[in-house]
């Protein structure tokens, strides 16, 4: 059942409205719900596939579902619209607005509506890509105050890593903060890269979102094959950035194991065809974020690498 959880008025007469998509089993085993959210960030599409292949795979095998399912597939429409990463009509990041006690802006209730609506869900998964600068492997972020508390959950996801660090998709006035302080387990899910659909890793996530409902009583067939993701802290990461401005050119491929001093890509400069920084890795390790957009500057993060010792 399609419905709409907020419409507010916008200019010339048109309408802002947020919808999602209820899958309720016929025969009920449990009271259970489970919600699918993404589209906060305008330029992050991975989650659209996921929402499209999750209703489609539900709709077709509605003896398996036993409980409840809630798809958000577009939290930010008008982001989405425009190809925008924030809200266009305020330059706003929408996932700073979730937590703000007294909402009077479109946004924040906007996302006073949605943090409503979730609210009482036996977990939340928050579906979002990287911006266009970095390409990330799939990976569960989590605060490090979260962790005992998300752990089981996100060890399900069927994710490469689950990355305990303080950032900006779980952080202050983001939808994961304002759902865990209503007690609403929720997993930030990143892949990808800014403005793409990799379905590689969207399906990858799929399996592991089905796995995920099949663990809380919500889904009745079984996934197999779930992987066991990486487990990261701050002190194994390992983040490379450019000592120069250039174009960078990388000599790996995304989630490569790399041993210590390997060459990870060199900046160049075009119009001396020089090369003013070879990247080696600072310790062996897989390669887990690696630059996408190829212009650099000083400081420009080339890679994120978590170190494993040998292999």
């Amino acid at each position: 059942m399609i419905e709409n959880i907020v419409e507010i008025k916008l200019a010339v007469d048109e309408v802002l409205t947020i919808r999602k998509n209820t899958l309720c089993s016929v025969k009920p085993e449990t009271d259970k719900r489970i919600a699918i959210v993404t589209g906060i960030h305008g330029d992050e599409l991975e989650g659209q596939y996921i929402c499209y292949e999750l209703v489609k795979r539900i709709t077709a095998n509605m003896q398996n579902l036993k409980g409840r399912v809630d798809i958000y597939p577009a939290v930010n429409p008008l982001g989405i619209e425009s190809a925008c990463r924030e809200i266009p009509t305020s330059s706003l990041d929408m996932n700073r607005v979730f937590s703000v006690p007294d909402p009077a802006s479109i946004s924040e209730k906007v996302a006073a509506a949605v943090v409503a609506d979730i609210k009482g869900a036996a977990v939340c998964v928050d579906v979002h890509a990287s911006n266009i600068f970095i390409r990330e492997i799939p990976q569960v972020r989590i605060l490090p105050r979260d962790s005992d508390y998300l752990m089981h959950y996100a060890k399900l996801l069927n994710t490469d890593l689950v990355w305990v660090h303080e950032s900006g998709a779980n952080g202050g006035g983001s939808l994961a903060e304002a759902l865990i302080n209503e007690g609403v387990p929720t997993l930030a899910v990143e892949m990808g890269v800014g403005g793409r659909i990799n379905t590689l890793y969207c399906e990858q996530v799929l399996h592991g979102i089905f796995n995920l409902m099949n663990n809380l009583g919500v889904w009745s067939e079984p996934e197999h094959g779930i992987s066991h993701p990486m487990i990261s802290t701050d002190g194994e990461v390992h983040v490379v950035h450019a000592a120069d401005a250039g174009v960078f050119i990388p000599h790996v491929e995304h989630n490569m194991w790399l041993s210590k001093g390997s060459e990870i890509g060199e900046i160049v400069t075009p119009i001396t065809g020089t090369v003013v920084q070879k990247i080696t890795a600072p310790e062996s390790g897989v390669i887990f974020s690696l630059r996408e957009y190829p212009i650099v500057s000083e400081g420009s993060i080339i890679a994120r690498m978590l170190s494993m010792g040998s292999m």
